[in-house]
């Protein structure tokens, strides 16, 4: 394991008001200007504290807290925050062994210091007495083996002989005096209802740290303190990195605005970074000023803060309030903790708010503070339906519905958490909003849903040219002068049957389309009654027809995959909910992932253009009364044996739509079928247009249903699945990454701009940045066989700059093998 240098150390006290937060501030602040980068760190949940390090250090003010995140996110979280810093310099919290109640001092400095095995300096007040301090100093060094004290800082001495006192009584103990400050220093750091006031909201901040910097500079040690953090022995385990805890749902960018300013400064710094690499642009606004969401806004995000201190001025803002209201209630995912709370109630103090939610927030005498375990009761934007997170409670308002039917406030709204005190906050697909502060860095799954509803949002709502890339298709990447590794149709001579089949419907054309006969035909094919099948003209129709089925209530598309079922139920006016699969574990598909209110659910299996076949059982699991599934299993016939399938699957609310395009080579003929719940298909006939499905179409359905056909098929499915084997040893044996399947294409991530280079040497391969949750390193390319292959190698090596070599470890392989025939 990685040992990383660090030097650091703990500021800590016997007790709250000793000076913790001065001295470590004025610590940093006095070592920054002696020119060096200093990492400021807060033990515990508490967000003013580290405002004053961001303003002290110029970085991101950062936490440390085990329940919060967990005990082992600790050293990667420090690591992180501590970034190219020469020193960092942690505040605890409270007493030195003070933690959470109930546990032997959980997340107290002591269990923090023990976990980064950093050294101890005590801040002691000893404005009260002398050489008892020594006894108390000497109580704490012995209390713990586990925690060091190497030092202490002497606080509000009342004159040099007292201090003298004190300090001859510790020396006789062995532990060292870094410094004394004076009783009269002349700090003030002001409090109000909920601690410090925040250093943002304080004008003469600037100027108060360069006084306390010059204090700790006159009457600390500061060679001996880093001294001291210099011994710090280096620390295992590798940076805590947003980006691997998280992963960008598509390839947009969408806005998240973020409420700052004076009345909301409580957040913590890796919520922005988790969402920045989850692909999000975040925005601050000022709920104070601003009089507009910022531009292009489909997610927001209001912490915590003091919105009760400026009720009126927030008041004021009416301009804001429309805009925010609006985009709230028109489903832009909203998450409020706490302060972001009140100020989305009807009424703030009695002064008119947001009005999102029918409840009033007040101050009240009582405070509310602690360390809480939540079970989210629903699905939300935010959370699963029975889980569990760790988080925390500081306010002294209290939020109380007014609607009288509900808990809640709202029959709108279910309650967003479920603490042992009882039901908090609100929460609905859209909209999260409870008084519970929950770190993300700890829960990273919550920043991940989060971030999908703003992608989805922003892929629903998004202006026509987004659209286009839903309807970009592989055939507009080939051209004469290309070789075709895009298109997925069978690249080989169609079979002379089929052939005189489709010229005959040319003979036939004169009268009326009757698809009666090729209706019977599919349907013993399968194995079903006729009225359990619907011939359409090609998979598109189909999707055309569900989405036009019904008005789906919340329609939910598994992505990525082919993107027409997408498109056709954003031109029938609906919002699509995107389920994403991601390729840490190979794109499966996790059915606990959809959303338990959808009404329809559109899955590829094999999945375009993954290639991933999932198991039949899983996609059952999808089903539920009130729901349509839908089956795409356009490319199915291609793999040999047609595992998995679902088309002689009776299931109640079950559709499965086929095509004949790509594997019998007749893109120009739309020939497809829907097979499945019988009423779910007499729907989808009555909104079917009389003869979509032409003569030649009718013709390519018989023709390709018969015993000749279905040997036919599967020599094709033989050749494809020896294709794809060839294709996928190939991509590998040069390194590059493959998502194994069962499709007669394979997912590769060639690397951004391989995709242009490639075609600029010839070579044709479907480009995947418009599939959602996939970007421009990724390509999909149709099986060929050998000598095609050999040409599209050769391209790869030249742009790559490799060659074949044996087959490397490939980070992407889902938990299938890669074909393989006897």
């Amino acid at each position: 394991m990685v040992a990383t240098p660090l030097p650091r150390l703990v500021i800590a006290a016997p007790a709250s008001g000793h000076g913790k937060t001065t001295v470590a501030t004025g610590l940093m602040a006095a070592l920054v200007a002696r020119g060096l980068a200093v990492s400021g760190h807060k033990v515990g949940p508490d967000y003013i504290d580290p405002g004053y390090h961001a303003m002290a250090t110029g970085r991101p003010g950062r936490n440390l807290d085990p329940f919060m995140v967990g005990e082992q996110r600790i050293v990667p979280l420090l690591l992180h925050g501590a970034a190219a810093a020469d020193i960092a310099v942690i505040e605890g919290v409270m007493g030195l062994f003070d933690g959470r109640l109930g546990t032997p001092g959980e997340s107290s400095t002591a269990h923090v210091a023990a976990l980064t095995a950093s050294p101890v300096v005590l801040v002691v007040d000893i404005s009260h007495a002398s050489r008892t301090h020594a006894a108390t100093v000497a109580g704490l060094a012995a209390f713990d083996p586990t925690v060091h004290i190497t030092g202490v800082i002497l606080n509000k001495s009342r004159s040099a002989r007292h201090a003298e006192e004190v300090r001859s009584a510790l020396n006789s103990i062995g532990i060292a005096v870094l410094g004394v400050l004076p009783r009269d220093a002349g700090v003030d750091m002001p409090s109000r209802h909920l601690g410090l006031v925040p250093a943002a909201e304080r004008a003469e901040s600037a100027a108060t740290l360069a006084r306390l910097a010059q204090i700790i500079e006159d009457h600390v040690d500061l060679d001996a303190v880093l001294d001291i953090g210099s011994r710090a022995t280096p620390l295992e385990g590798a940076a805590w990195a947003a980006a691997a805890e998280i992963t960008a749902p598509s390839q947009g960018r969408p806005v998240v605005a973020i409420a700052g300013g004076l009345a909301f400064t409580f957040r913590y710094a890796e919520t922005e970074e988790l969402l920045r690499a989850a692909g999000c642009d975040v925005v601050d606004f000022d709920p104070l000023t601003d009089t507009v969401l910022p531009q292009g806004t489909t997610g927001i995000y209001l912490g915590g803060g003091f919105p009760e201190v400026h009720a009126a001025e927030l008041a004021s803002n009416t301009s804001l309030i429309r805009d925010l209201r609006a985009a709230i209630e028109s489903g832009v995912p909203t998450v409020a903790e706490c302060a972001g709370l009140t100020y989305l109630c009807q009424t703030l103090d009695e002064t008119p708010a947001v009005g999102v939610v029918s409840a009033r927030a007040a101050m009240t005498p009582r405070l509310t503070l602690g360390y809480r375990t939540a079970t989210a009761p629903v699905d939300s934007v935010l959370a699963k339906r029975g889980e569990q997170v760790t988080g925390h409670e500081f306010h002294r308002t209290l939020v109380t519905p007014t609607s009288g039917e509900s808990s809640t406030g709202s029959d709108d709204f279910a309650a967003a958490w479920d603490l042992a005190s009882g039901p908090d906050g609100f929460a609905s697909r859209t909209l999260h909003a409870s008084y519970l502060h929950v770190h993300w860095a700890g829960h990273p799954q919550l920043a991940q849903r989060f971030a999908d509803a703003v992608h989805h949002r922003a892929v629903s709502t998004s202006c026509p040219a987004t659209r286009d890339m839903l309807r970009h298709h592989g055939d507009s990447e080939t051209g004469s002068s290309l070789l075709d590794f895009a298109v997925n149709v069978y690249a080989g001579p169609r079979p002379t049957w089929l052939d005189a089949a489709l010229h005959r419907a040319v003979d036939d054309a004169a009268a009326y389309p009757d698809a009666t006969e090729a209706r019977a035909v599919l349907a013993t094919l399968h194995g079903r009654p006729a009225n359990e099948v619907l011939p359409t003209a090609g998979a598109s129709e189909a999707f055309s027809l569900v989405a036009s089925l019904r008005r789906w209530r919340r329609p939910a598309v598994i992505h990525p995959q082919f993107t027409e079922p997408h498109a056709a139920l954003l031109d029938a006016g609906h919002t699509v909910f995107t389920v994403l699969c991601h390729p840490e574990d190979g794109f499966l598909l996790h059915p606990d992932a959809v959303p338990e209110d959808a009404d329809l659910v559109i899955v590829g299996n094999p999945t375009n253009p993954t290639g991933v076949l999932h198991p039949a059982n899983t996609i059952r699991q999808l089903l539920r009364p009130g729901r349509v599934v839908l089956v795409d299993e356009a490319f199915l016939d291609a793999i040999p044996g047609q595992p998995e399938t679902l088309a002689g699957d009776r299931s109640a609310g079950l559709l499965v739509t086929r095509s004949l395009t790509k594997h019998w080579s007749i893109p120009g003929v739309r020939a497809g079928y829907l097979l499945g719940d019988p009423t779910l298909i007499a729907d989808a006939a009555r909104h079917q247009v009389p003869w979509s499905v032409s003569t030649s179409a009718i013709a390519a359905m018989l023709s390709c249903s018969d015993d000749r056909a279905c040997v036919e098929s599967r020599r094709r499915a033989t050749e494809l699945a020896q294709w794809r084997t060839n294709l996928t040893e190939g991509l590998a044996s040069r390194g590059i990454p493959v998502v194994t399947g069962r499709a007669p294409f394979v997912l590769a991530r060639v690397g951004a701009g391989v995709h242009g280079s490639l075609r600029n040497k010839g070579i044709a391969v479907r480009r995947a940045d418009t599939f959602p949750g996939l970007g421009d390193a990724w390509v999909r390319i149709a099986a060929r066989n050998a000598a095609t292959a050999e040409q599209l190698f050769a391209a790869l090596d030249d742009v790559l700059g490799v060659s074949s070599r044996a087959p490397t470890t490939l980070p992407l392989l889902a938990p299938q093998s890669v074909d393989t025939l006897s």
